[in-house]
């Protein structure tokens, strides 16, 4: 949604500026490019804009929506690992208060340690599928928080002759990719939590008020959520919100070398 307003925004900006050169020659373009044919006359100048501005729309759509669907499948995942917990939880309650019995409560235990299994499967399939995508996707974030603030630092601190609308659109832009990465970074964070909260969860129920037996039954889930789930940027990090500070941090960094390599020439 954020980038199909960004497109949209910068839509607005080229009607204004259709409006202002309709009686010019040059009659500007979304996306400059060399075409095969003349797209200063009518109407191959507006099938031209028409296609650019879908293109944009369908590209930024695209792009967002691959953004918004890993971050769901990452919060389902998390709600479904909130829900086993509060499902052990009161099995091993029930135990405790004699409504239901042993072997019904290993059949239970069994239920719920099988669904586990199978978010972790799923949580897997995840981070095997977009892992090498959301590094290049990390790397790319990097250099663009880079340029562009360096980009909006050059026109402040120079005083160039750019419109406030201009500079108001890079900084938004700027926005936009801190945002989608924190979304990512934030998903995985709580995936890592959600996921080792589990552990907790076994050590916050009454296993004390059960049989030795059956607390040592719980023992299994404890020691396989020991072991956190991760969405990782090519095996090389893994999200988080230290990451996204790492990000930002490492931006800011190369555009400080940039900032002194300007003032050096």
């Amino acid at each position: 949604m954020a980038s199909s307003c960004t497109v949209l925004f910068g839509f607005s900006l080229h009607v204004l500026k259709y409006h202002r050169n309709k009686h010019q020659p040059h009659r500007p373009l979304m996306y400059e490019f060399n075409f095969p044919y003349n797209t200063e006359k009518s109407p191959s100048y507006e099938i031209t804009v028409l296609t650019q501005l879908s293109g944009g729309m369908y590209s930024a759509l695209i792009n967002s929506t691959i953004d918004c669907f890993v971050s769901i499948l990452l919060l389902h995942i998390c709600a479904q690992l909130k829900n086993l917990r509060t499902m052990l939880n009161k099995l091993v309650d029930d135990l405790a208060k004699k409504v239901i019995s042993s072997a019904e409560f290993k059949e239970r235990l069994a239920t719920i340690t099988m669904r586990h299994e199978h978010l972790i499967r799923n949580a897997k399939t995840v981070d095997d599928c977009y892992s090498a995508v959301l590094f290049i996707h990390m790397l790319a974030a990097t250099f663009q928080l880079c340029f562009e603030s360096f980009q909006v630092f050059t026109i402040v601190s120079n005083h160039l002759n750019i419109s406030v609308i201009r500079v108001a659109f890079l900084s938004f832009y700027v926005v936009l990719v801190l945002t989608h990465l924190y979304i990512y970074c934030y998903s995985a964070e709580r995936l890592l939590i959600e996921s080792t909260g589990m552990a907790y969860g076994v050590y916050e129920c009454k296993w004390y008020d059960i049989s030795s037996k059956d607390a040592k039954s719980l023992m299994f889930m404890a020691y396989r959520s020991a072991i956190p789930l991760k969405l990782t940027a090519g095996k090389f990090g893994t999200f988080s919100l230290e990451m996204f500070g790492t990000t930002v941090k490492t931006s800011m960094g190369y555009l400080s070398a940039l900032l002194t390599m300007m003032d050096k020439t």
